[in-house]
């Protein structure tokens, strides 16, 4: 039974779908926290982030996720930290709008 569980995704344990992202670096900008999460896909990693902010003393999260994708890991994180600057820097607070 072991056996089909395992290929069957049978563990019980949440998919990798649904776990946290991994992230690779932490950068500060303009009052928000930037977390790098490079998303492994097909042997290359996914341009992805988190941008958090505190607004109203509630803890806002945008998770940001992009077409381009990088040979490695650490260009991923490097892109991924440009790209949410550029994000803030052009939608601000206004990306939590509902």
């Amino acid at each position: 039974m072991s056996f089909l569980k395992k290929l069957f995704g049978g563990s019980g344990q949440a998919a990798a779908t649904d776990a946290e992202p991994k992230v690779t670096e932490t950068r500060d900008h303009a009052g928000f926290t930037i977390k790098a999460t490079p998303m492994p896909e097909g042997g290359q990693f996914r341009l992805a982030a988190l941008i958090e902010k505190e607004v109203g003393g509630e803890v806002k999260t945008h998770r940001m996720i992009r077409a381009d994708m990088f040979s490695s890991k650490d260009e991923a994180t490097r892109f991924a930290l440009k790209k949410a600057e550029q994000v803030i820097d052009q939608q601000g607070e206004s990306m939590f709008s509902d």
